[in-house]
């Protein structure tokens, strides 16, 4: 499997969808990284970029040695204010861990798919299909139910306060839908088809400005109530890594050599995944209503990017939305997506 020019991994080694698949189960373990780092959000959303720059950094070095053209000004700055999106986004998702959890605060992150719909009819123009209205009904259910709105009388929700964590979560949900509705205007419109790493370089630099400025004016850099040992220290990295280089890589670089129905099937790995894993290390034990919630959700999901169409333009428009969230995450142009 070729990276834009140059070698990843080989292909016969990790067919493409082996790769989809690795990809969404790093990105599936972030919730919890970040609830091991065990450290304030800001220095969390820190963290996590400052760790990633130098590896992203050789990346796009080394996209421009293999021929890569630079990004022009405009897409260098829209990506960096992306990035700042982001930032905040990583910092509203750890107070949705914190009131919720590991695993259901990813869950309630997928609302973005319908968010980022819903923006790109608004500001892009372009109509959602039938199965997302259709879906949007389900997802909010769901998101009710993983609230704990609907538990009663011996049914207690997981979590120590689930219904603002739903809040955060689509707090979370809209700054990504933004982030990254912003990052694909900011790689489409720099032209630079064969550059990869390096969009995502500058969104992760905005990011990291971001933080710090959010960190500042939230008076959330609390390093003497949260000191950077080594076990905080060794999390943010292996968060930085995993999450914000490895996963989105694997993911994009296998998209185009899979059905679109394989691809959304291997990205609900992330929540699922996310849920398991925080249930195995960190014990968090949802409530039977919660857990139909995460169902509920992810079935939205599934629907949200199940268009039918006919023609050539089946597979495009089946999986739009996770294309554009995945290409978006790595700088690619979803545009240019087969």
């Amino acid at each position: 499997m070729t990276f834009r020019g140059f070698r990843i991994m080989p292909t016969r080694t990790l067919p493409p969808a082996g790769a989809a698949a690795a990809g969404a189960a790093c990105i599936s373990s972030s919730a919890v990284l970040m609830r091991l780092a065990a450290t304030s959000p800001s220095i969390t959303a820190l963290g996590r970029c400052v760790f990633a720059l130098p590896v992203l950094g050789a990346l796009a070095l080394l996209e421009r040695r293999r021929g890569a053209p630079p990004m022009p000004s405009r897409s260098r700055w829209l990506a960096r204010l992306a990035g700042v999106f982001l930032a905040a986004d990583l910092i509203v998702w750890s107070h949705a861990i914190a009131a919720l959890g590991a695993g259901l605060g990813t869950v309630v992150g997928n609302l973005e798919v319908l968010i980022i719909a819903l923006l790109a009819w608004l500001v892009l123009g372009e109509r959602p299909g039938r199965s997302l209205v259709l879906a949007s009904p389900v997802m909010l259910a769901g998101l009710a139910l993983v609230g704990g709105l609907a538990d009663t009388g011996g049914s207690h929700a997981y979590g120590a306060d689930p219904s603002l964590g739903v809040l955060y979560g689509a707090g979370v949900a809209l700054l990504y839908a933004i982030y990254i509705l912003m990052l694909r205007q900011a790689t489409t419109a720099s032209g630079a088809g064969a550059a990869v790493a390096a969009p995502l370089f500058e969104a992760t630099a905005g990011a990291t400005a971001g933080s710090v400025v959010l960190g500042f004016a939230l008076h959330d850099f609390r390093f003497a109530a949260y000191p950077l040992t080594w076990p905080t220290v060794g999390w943010l990295a292996l968060l930085a890594l995993t999450s914000q280089v490895v996963g989105w890589l694997l993911i994009t670089v296998s998209m185009p050599r899979l059905a679109a129905g394989m691809i959304g099937a291997l990205l609900l790995i992330q929540p699922a995944g996310s849920v398991a894993l925080s249930y195995v290390i960190l014990g968090e034990r949802p409530s039977a209503l919660q857990l139909v919630g995460v169902a509920l959700v992810l079935t939205g999901v599934v629907v949200a990017v199940s268009v039918r169409t006919s023609g050539a333009d089946y597979s495009r428009r089946r999986t739009r939305i996770i294309r554009q969230a995945s290409a978006a995450s790595t700088g690619r142009s979803a545009s240019k997506s087969p």
